[in-house]
């Protein structure tokens, strides 16, 4: 399996023959800011995990010029439709469902936070309940993307039924749980091979860095990976 970290939460997931995209907040990304092209280039999938405008990112063009198959919950692949991706790739889910998506599954589960995007005069449109996905592959490792989270004692349930190899941790504070509650969260509840820190360092409010996170899990058995941003990395 091969992932590519595009800051912020933007993950770009190669594996099992499928190329997938995850929350592809990119040419608005101050971590990035190099558009969209390049990370959307060859994609089958396109995965959300909440509604807010730095996840659903370019979201609506990736689709519309690739015609990669949606997987979100039913808001959000409604609301993209009306933004012109196309009706006949959506693949919608919600918590606790498991949708097929050809050489892989995901599984959407809990994450404890909002899920609206912003519109005019300050308005918002709501756009389902926030989740964590699970893609399981038949021959590759399971991967879980937390979303947007705080800690929650039924992610022992998330491990007991899903058994995740490797995770995808939001660690920067405020609007997610910070760097030592998320090592925390590993620790107590999970098994994780290796995990990769996200959602820090990409606006002023967050966190910098992740050094909580990684000093929560020094000494464990946890692997814990600080890629670079926009190189691809072997887990």
């Amino acid at each position: 399996m091969k992932l590519t970290w595009y800051g912020h939460s933007a993950f770009r997931v190669d594996a099992g023959g499928a190329s997938i995209l995850i929350d592809p907040f990119l040419s608005g990304n101050p971590s990035w800011g190099k558009g969209w092209e390049g990370p959307a280039e060859g994609i089958t999938h396109l995965l959300l995990t909440h509604g807010h405008d730095d996840h659903l990112g370019d979201s609506a063009e990736i689709l519309k010029k690739t015609g990669a198959m949606l997987v979100a919950n039913f808001e959000i692949c409604s609301y993209l439709v009306g933004q012109g991706a196309s009706g006949e790739r959506i693949n919608p889910g919600n918590h606790g469902g498991t949708v097929d998506c050809g050489g892989f599954t995901v599984t959407f589960v809990n994450a404890q936070h909002s899920s609206s995007t912003a519109g005019p005069n300050g308005s918002n449109t709501y756009l389902g309940n926030p989740a964590g996905l699970i893609l399981h592959f038949p021959e590759e490792k399971t991967l879980y993307h937390m979303g947007d989270t705080d800690i929650f004692g039924d992610m022992a349930l998330i491990e007991e039924l899903h058994q995740p190899d490797i995770g995808l941790v939001p660690v920067g504070d405020r609007f997610t749980m910070g760097g030592a509650v998320a090592a925390l969260a590993c620790q107590r509840y999970f098994n994780f091979e290796k995990v990769v820190p996200c959602h820090f360092a990409t606006f002023p409010l967050l966190d910098p860095t992740a050094q909580k996170f990684v000093d929560g899990l020094a000494g464990g058995k946890t692997e814990v990976l600080l890629p670079k941003v926009g190189e691809a990395f072997e887990v």
